[in-house]
């Protein structure tokens, strides 16, 4: 493991160290690309999305609105048809893969980092980064945040101020902090 590179240490899922001057170069570009869109007047969306689309790592049909920030932009993978109100962050040291029909409210966090329990290793600057998964058809409802290593099923509904710590299956709506299911059943219309 010793002969791994921090950015391939990060791709296992091991202890690495952000610090690292490559990955801190690739986070500066992320950073450059999302304040350049922050930056825009709201009538050059078409060039706002060009930037970053050239910045995930696909995409299709979307709309983000500013302010967006992220870490790398390379890890972000989106389905069809995503919308991202303002002021969200998705903090992508590992994939974050997004369906189709997606749907982010305003101040939505997602982070796919962490840190050491040892106070130790955090004091020397060690992360480590679990992919986050979201499937088609979600609504993510304002200033939720969802934590490292989270899957979240198809039509699943993730209440306002929600912090999902743990898988939400498919049909699902969650609320809280920490989130826990207030409805097994999505499909009724009457919701």
């Amino acid at each position: 493991m010793n002969d791994l590179s921090e950015k391939q240490k990060r791709s296992a899922g091991l202890e690495y160290f952000p610090s690292n001057k490559q990955m801190h170069a690739e986070r500066m570009h992320a950073k450059i690309q999302c304040h350049l869109f922050n930056q825009l007047a709201p009538n050059e969306f078409k060039q706002g999305m060009k930037l970053l689309k050239g910045l995930f790592g696909c995409c299709h049909n979307f709309w983000i609105e500013p302010h967006f920030y992220c870490d790398y932009g390379y890890n972000i993978h989106l389905g069809k048809n995503f919308y991202a109100n303002h002021g969200v962050v998705i903090l992508d040291a590992a994939p974050v893969t997004i369906g189709d029909d997606v749907l982010f409210a305003p101040g939505v966090l997602i982070s796919t980092a962490s840190h050491p329990k040892d106070p130790q290793k955090r004091k020397k600057g060690l992360e480590t980064a679990s992919p986050i998964t979201i499937g088609d058809g979600v609504w993510i409802g304002m200033g939720a945040k969802i934590l490292p290593g989270v899957n979240i099923g198809n039509n699943a509904i993730i209440g306002a101020g929600a912090v999902v710590t743990k898988d939400v299956t498919e049909n699902t709506t969650v609320a809280g902090v920490p989130a826990v299911v207030i409805d097994n059943n999505n499909n009724n219309p009457t919701n």
